[in-house]
């Protein structure tokens, strides 16, 4: 009895589902989907600390990133990320003023930022071919107390899903 309760009425058919289960599971979450604690406040409101994310991998195997993209970006080894938003692709000149980020000298439309502090300032950078300008969400923070700037297209890991 205690058998069939763990294996069901087909051991060989339960064992190959559990077999196909883990594999997928293996594939899925050291490949393709990579989980993510965030931490900080950088990326207020949009995500709080300690929240669970999962990092597409494949997200851009068939297109580039674009501006918005929430993305990972590899710092050391495969599992040290930053996150943060992608608001410069390549070719653009950024800069901060007053606050705002322009792109070839446009200011961009943000809902996402809920506060915004007015001392924000950055000279203009031009972005290289394999450039993106990330930066976190929570611009009521002092500028020095982010991590943002240029990263290159090889650091992306990925979109963030959710």
């Amino acid at each position: 009895m205690p058998r069939s309760i763990l294996l069901g009425t087909n051991p060989r058919r339960t064992l190959v589902r559990a077999a196909v289960l883990v594999l997928a599971s293996v594939v899925l979450f050291g490949w393709v989907l990579l989980p993510l604690r965030a931490q900080g406040i950088s990326m207020q409101p949009t995500y709080e600390p300690g929240g669970l994310h999962l990092v597409n991998r494949l997200a851009y195997v068939f297109r580039e990133p674009a501006r918005g993209d929430i993305v990972a970006i590899r710092l050391a080894g495969r599992r040290v990320v930053y996150v943060k938003r992608i608001v410069g692709v390549p070719g653009e000149r950024i800069r901060f003023a007053a606050g705002r980020v322009y792109a070839d000298g446009r200011p961009l439309d943000e809902p996402y930022v809920r506060h915004r502090r007015v001392s924000w300032e950055l000279p203009e950078t031009t972005l290289g071919a394999d450039e993106y300008f990330v930066v976190g969400d929570n611009r009521g923070m002092a500028i020095e107390d982010h991590d943002l700037g240029k990263t290159r297209r090889g650091r992306i890991v990925g979109k963030i899903l959710f």
